[in-house]
């Protein structure tokens, strides 16, 4: 993948979770800011996600831990356990909300 390749679908899918933040019914406030969306919880935590572009990389740190996920077969799969992001946020997600949540691109 060139450059321009990841930059299309690194935007589209911090706008897919913008968007699936929006939808979930639960009280999550989010800000983005270039190439950074971070999401804050009534709790007081966060999770920020990120582009990293000279690795065509995505990171994502919640208060637990950092993952960086790389976009291969169709789906951005984490590095270190192979999960897939979607279920990897709405799990992480559900934990820092203190609520079950299912975010996914649609």
């Amino acid at each position: 993948m060139n450059d321009s390749q990841y930059n299309l679908i690194a935007d589209d899918l911090l706008l897919a979770i913008e968007e699936a933040i929006e939808d979930c019914g639960v009280d999550i406030d989010y800000e983005s800011v270039g190439s950074m969306l971070t999401l804050a919880f009534k709790n007081g935590s966060k999770i920020i996600i990120n582009k990293q572009a000279p690795l065509h990389e995505i990171w994502v740190a919640t208060k637990f831990n950092g993952h960086h996920f790389v976009f291969d077969n169709d789906s951005w799969q984490d590095k270190r356990g192979g999960g897939e992001l979607w279920q990897f946020l709405s799990n992480a997600v559900s934990v820092q909300a203190e609520a079950t949540i299912e975010l996914s691109a649609e």
